[in-house]
Order: structure tokens, then sequence, then C-alpha cells
């Protein structure tokens, strides 16, 4: 299975180079099952990537709309080629999707369908999810505007699908040092920050980088971390268990 993680963004002149691979795994003409968390406007939602997919190759997006509150069914999947989990609050696509974790998985595999993450979608697609916050021990590690209405970082259980924390929105929301916090804080061994209109595909342990920005990445060194960054067609470590 092929995980495609996406930073972020809107650009249209980015499109091709986050989506494309992913549609191009999914097959011919394939069927993508949005999950998209409703908190009210869930429809319109899902249009902005549906639109967004249709511009990039031939495809026919579907609405999994999940309830704010409720919990992503996995039979409402159906027989698609292919997962895209979109973005919005990150503690509440946890909270929707890593219950069904085991199952999702299971659909993933049996299917060899390939997942795609959008900024939400992203982070919970760790083990160990970065879901918010903007202080470590009180003090701050990012902008309180990236806080997800969370106060100290936060981590929850994710789907388990790649080996490393994930943060998103690097460059734009300058949250790469809420993930060096989290690495330093010895939750997770490392992690990687990818910036908007980004894309990161993650094989085995092994990621490439595709699109506009870079990718971030933290790892722990002795009593420390080490940053370092990679650019389009370049390679990401991910070590198994990293981000567990």
């Amino acid at each position: 299975m092929t995980v495609f993680l996406i930073g972020g963004g809107w650009r249209a002149e980015a499109r091709d180079d986050v989506y494309g691979p992913f549609l191009d795994a999914a097959g011919e003409r394939p069927t993508i099952a949005c999950v998209v968390l409703d908190e009210g406007d869930g429809a319109a939602q899902f249009e902005r990537w549906a639109t967004a997919l249709r511009a990039t190759a031939a495809c026919d997006p579907v609405p999994v709309l999940v309830p704010a509150g409720g919990r992503l069914d996995v039979a409402a999947l159906g027989d698609a080629a292919g997962l895209l989990v979109c973005g919005g609050r990150t503690p509440a696509y946890a909270e929707a999707l890593a219950p069904g974790a085991s199952a999702l998985r299971q659909w993933l595999a049996e299917g060899r369908r390939p997942y795609a993450g959008f900024s939400a979608g992203a982070a919970v697609a760790a083990g160990a999810a970065l879901v918010g916050g903007w202080r470590c021990d009180g003090v701050p590690v990012c902008p309180e505007d990236a806080a997800e209405d969370l106060d100290e970082v936060a981590v929850a259980p994710g789907l388990g699908l790649v080996p490393v924390m994930v943060d998103v929105h690097a460059a734009q929301w300058g949250t790469p040092g809420r993930l060096v916090a989290a690495v330093r804080s010895g939750r997770v061994a490392s992690g990687v920050a990818l910036d908007e209109d980004t894309l990161l595909t993650v094989e085995r342990e092994t990621a490439t980088v595709g699109g506009a920005g870079r990718v971030h990445r933290v790892r722990a060194v002795g009593r420390g971390v080490e940053v370092t960054s990679a650019g389009t067609g370049e390679r990401v470590p991910v070590e198994l268990g990293a981000g567990t």
C-alpha cells in the first residue's frame, strides 16, 4: 500500500503534482471515497476536493460525510479504488477515524488501495497523530493560530499507516517548532512537517517529496534533535516504528 501525504494548500498550479500520483495509483478513472468531517457544511467542503480531483484526472469522487462527534463506518467506503481523507479540525478527524483504524487498514490492504491524506488527513495517517497545541510545558513552540483550539501540544491515536509523526502547513503556519517539541519530549523518535502544496509519497521505509514546497524531517539525536529538509525529487528516510 502506498500512502500520499499532502501538506494542505490550494494552488491550482501545484494540483497535478499533489493529486496526480495518488490518482495514478488508484487506476483508470477511479472511484475515490472522500472522507469529510461534516460540521454542517460537509457537502460544500466535499465539492472543494472533488473539483480538485476532477481537474487533475478523470475520476469519480464520492462523498463519505462523517457527522461531527460521529465515527467512520468503513463499510461506507464501498468498493472505491482509493481513499482521500480531507482536511478540517485534526482532533475531530482523529476521534472519528482512529476507532476504526484496524478495519480501515484491512480495507486498504485487501484492495491494494492507495490512501491520500490532505492536511488533517495527513496528520492522522500516523500511529501517533500530532493533533494540535501551541505550547509545550507552557512554552510557546508555534503560533497560537495553528493550535486547533488546543493549548499544550497534543498527540492522539491515529491510523498507523505511516511510521512517522506528521505535521502540516509547515512554512505557512510555522508548525515545525511543534514537531520539534513533540520529538524532543520523547513522544516519538522522528517526524515530518510538510509545507502546503507539497506531497510526500510513503512506501515502506522511504518517502519521496513532490510538489512546490519542502518536507522538514525531525529526528531525535542524543539529547537533542536534528532537522533537515528536502525538496521535489528528494528522498526522506522514515524509520519503522519511529512515529508509533
